[in-house]
């Protein structure tokens, strides 16, 4: 008997496919994923709202039932049930292929990239389900990452460049992964898809965490073209491109922001940057008079600082 785990459930016996009902699927797949286990932790798992005597109850017309439609599918040894050994599991050479290394080529490097899409019984929402995708999930991330970088070693620029990719796929923001793809871009003699693989990371960086790419991923891309995309960014004007004149005005909580030339980089230490908060042309000047406060006049300053 074989079972698949990864991608879909299916059970085959003899190359046959073998219809299972749901409910001795996630039996099947619980002591696939999780091992041999006492009843009582079964029936916990798979019914974690119900009290026990019912669970294990549950548990019992279960076990009875796929006993019955496949037979040697199970082996119960008094409080203990498991998968018979002889079930072969894809789950099973999934683990064992990412506890070995990556390095080198062949089969084992042909099998780590087709983990790009090995998901984990996808549509299965159990707690416990979740918790092993997650898993499997993050130990995919870390083999492809470190695939990449000994095939970057090993002087092939193009697997490393696809493991890097399909590490990305997993965790668009595994800087580990960016690194070893732009390096392998760059090796490949492809600036321009290491500059694009550099930007749509410094974007998603931005936009979702507020924060900046490591110093060690920037200068590989200043090596190639200084500067681009501007890695630095105004902790005033937020994500908005950097300004390079006075005459150049950018909407700030309502106001403009008047920016002087120089860097609003946090943290640089070159040229000082001024900026001047001023009221927008849209302001209702007349509303704060009648307010009892008269407010600024149209186009005045009412703040400044230096970053």
């Amino acid at each position: 008997m074989e079972l698949d785990l990864l991608r879909c459930w299916q059970l085959r016996r003899d190359g046959e496919i073998v219809h299972v009902a749901v409910r001795q699927q996630r039996l099947i797949a619980a002591l696939a994923i999780r091992g041999p286990r006492v009843r009582n932790y079964v029936a916990g798992l798979l019914w974690p709202d119900c009290p026990e005597p019912r669970a294990l109850e549950s548990l019992r017309v279960s076990v009875h039932l796929a006993t019955r439609q496949i037979p040697g599918m199970l082996v119960k040894d008094g409080p203990v049930l498991a998968l018979d050994p002889s079930v072969h599991v894809d789950l099973y050479r999934v683990r064992a292929l990412l506890q070995d290394s990556p390095a080198g080529s062949g089969a084992a490097t042909r099998a780590l990239l087709d983990l790009r899409d090995a998901e984990l019984l996808p549509g299965w929402y159990e707690d416990w389900v979740l918790f092993e995708q997650s898993r499997l999930q993050q130990d995919r991330l870390r083999a492809l990452t470190l695939l990449a970088r000994s095939l970057l070693q090993a002087g092939d620029c193009g697997g490393a460049a696809e493991a890097a990719g399909a590490a990305l796929e997993i965790e668009p923001l595994y800087e580990s992964a960016v690194r070893a793809l732009v390096t392998a871009e760059l090796e490949m003699g492809n600036p321009v898809s290491a500059l694009h693989a550099y930007g749509s990371y410094t974007a998603a960086l931005r936009r979702d965490l507020g924060v900046l790419p490591s110093e060690a991923l920037t200068k590989l891309i200043d090596a190639v073209q200084p500067g681009y995309p501007p890695a630095r960014f105004s902790p005033v004007l937020g994500s908005q491109p950097l300004t390079h004149g006075v005459e150049d005005f950018l909407p700030v909580h309502g106001g403009e922001a008047a920016v002087l030339p120089g860097p609003l980089a946090v943290g640089d230490t070159r040229a000082e940057a001024v900026f001047a908060v001023g009221l927008g042309p849209r302001a209702d000047h007349q509303g704060a008079a009648a307010g009892g406060d008269p407010g600024p006049v149209r186009d005045a300053v009412v703040g400044h600082g230096v970053i």
